[in-house]
């Protein structure tokens, strides 16, 4: 009979429903996981053999195959060691089967046994909130984990302290929420000096949420007053900045579970390709580049819009991935050039 244990599958900001599915088969010693995973999910099997055998257990002399399901869904990520570790552990009687259904795992583990910290704990325990379940998560990430509401959050250190919290020998505390960043204030539009009309229609730009395009001479503040833009703009609301704080998760960038207050913003280098903007690969994480990752919530700066290259390529993941974004391009007058670019690429930078 098979073990299964519950996690998820990370689809841009968007948890998939997995489960981890172990079966102890007689034959002769193997080690085997399928279902369409990656590179590091290939390496779990090590990184699982050498975090038991750290704590004095050893592998059942039987071939143990762990089924990823769905087997058509990719699955990428380390954090698939700890669920594939406890449902071995399950089918091996050591830790209570029924218990485990009522948690979502994710973790990666280290060949001492120590859980370590893993991207996008955040998506993960607002998955088990709307499954109705409770979390498994590394120590580090219990308070980022913490803020997905009135759920049952196991913050474990190791292993062997997660098996025993099971068994009831060693309860581990609940973590509490992180701390929310203050608020850091960037250039102030009181700074510009002047310039009454483009100041007006910062100001219009930022009630409406509409995008803003600035032409000009080198010199004009152009760069300077689009730096300003996020210090006029209202401070993210509660469910705002848990979004944003959703999309630092899953690029592992946000630090001690604390949930920004500040809107992100971005300014990369006009001569960045097409692939440094909006990330590169076949089903590209919203995470693959710093512009990217930024469009959600959001002020996109680039500088000498004219001299970006040519194409479509941010017309798909601006429109369906960010929301209620403010791009400000600056550069010198328009050329008549301009009018013979793509029209998909003049409606995102215009539009």
């Amino acid at each position: 009979m098979a073990t299964i244990v519950s996690t998820v599958a990370y689809l841009g900001l968007e948890a998939r429903a997995v489960e981890v599915q172990v079966q102890l088969i007689p034959g002769l010693p193997a080690f085997n996981v399928v279902g369409l995973g990656d590179k590091a999910v290939g390496e779990s099997r090590e990184r699982v053999r050498g975090a038991i055998a750290a704590m004095g257990l050893a592998l059942p002399p039987k071939r143990i195959a762990v089924n990823l399901s769905p087997a058509d869904l990719p699955k990428e990520g380390s954090h698939f060691d700890l669920p594939i570790a406890l449902a071995l552990l399950g089918a091996m009687g050591i830790v209570d089967v029924e218990t485990l259904a009522d948690y979502v795992v994710v973790g990666e583990l280290g060949l001492d046994a120590r859980i370590a910290p893993s991207p996008g704990v955040l998506l993960a325990a607002l998955h088990a909130s709307a499954e109705g379940k409770g979390l498994v998560c590394p120590a580090a990430q219990g308070s980022e984990a913490a803020w997905a509401g009135s759920i049952e959050v196991v913050a474990a250190p190791d292993l062997l302290g997660l098996i025993n919290h099971f068994k009831g020998h060693g309860l581990l505390r609940p973590p509490e929420p992180g701390e929310a960043d203050d608020v850091v204030h960037g250039p102030d539009l009181r700074q510009v000096k002047g310039q009454e009309t483009a100041k007006r229609a910062l100001e219009i730009a930022a009630a409406g949420g509409h995008n803003l395009l600035m032409c000009g001479p080198p010199g004009a503040g152009k760069s300077l007053m689009a730096a300003c833009l996020p210090g006029i703009l209202p401070p993210l609301d509660a469910a705002e900045a848990l979004e944003v704080s959703m999309v630092q998760s899953v690029a592992g960038t946000l630090a001690n579970g604390r949930l920004t207050r500040n809107r992100p913003f971005r300014s990369p280098h006009h001569s960045a390709s097409m692939a440094a903007l909006t990330g590169g690969g076949v089903d590209a994480p919203p995470y693959s580049a710093s512009a990217h990752l930024t469009l959600h919530q959001s002020t996109l700066l680039c500088s000498r819009g004219p001299s970006l290259q040519r194409g479509d390529g941010c017309e798909h993941p601006c429109s369906r991935r960010a929301r209620r974004r403010t791009i400000a391009l600056d550069g010198p007058p328009l050329h008549r050039d301009i009018l013979r670019w793509p029209v998909a690429l003049l409606m995102t930078m215009l539009c």
